[in-house]
């Protein structure tokens, strides 16, 4: 696990003729809903895109989605907010998520990059309406998936100096 954490790296940059497939869709999906969320309340959707020219218009229309041009996937991560207990976690679980499909993905020697959605009011309602999502439905993020065109360098690094022992 710790050489996955260690080697995963925003891909902008993906072999558009490379699909990912069903089977590795549905693994990323597995590893989503593995995730931990507060009281085991699942507060998410996910939509997985293979269609081209949804692709386009994810690109098209998000200013930080422009590998989706060239991605061969994309999964939507759509937050379902908590009413009642326990409210207000859906960040955080949907994030959890997230991750999981991060790692999931570069295991599967697949590259990704999160590009947020949420809380940016543009961005939730062109990919809401791209979509069909309706209230209280909320779209949380876009994760371009492919096999990766590029190999970007290191970029994370532990520092001491964030970190504080008691």
């Amino acid at each position: 696990m710790t050489d996955i954490i260690q080697n995963r790296r925003s891909i902008r940059r993906f072999q558009p003729d490379k699909p990912v497939t069903r089977e590795q869709l549905d693994q990323l999906l597995t590893a989503a809903m593995l995730a931990p969320s507060a009281c085991n309340s699942r507060p998410w959707e996910f939509i997985a895109v293979t269609d081209r020219a949804l692709l386009d218009k994810i690109a098209a229309i998000h200013p930080n989605a422009k590998m989706c041009a060239t991605a061969t996937a994309a999964i939507i991560v759509v937050a379902l907010p908590q009413q009642g207990r326990p409210e207000g976690y859906f960040p955080q679980d949907c994030g959890a998520a997230t991750q999981n499909i991060l790692l999931q993905a570069a295991a599967l020697g697949l590259g990704t990059c999160w590009c947020g959605v949420y809380p940016r009011t543009d961005r939730m309602a062109s990919i809401a309406e791209l979509f069909s999502i309706t209230a209280p439905k909320i779209p949380f993020c876009v994760i371009a998936v492919g096999l990766p065109d590029e190999a970007p360098e290191r970029r994370g690094f532990f520092e001491t100096g964030k970190v504080t022992y008691l």
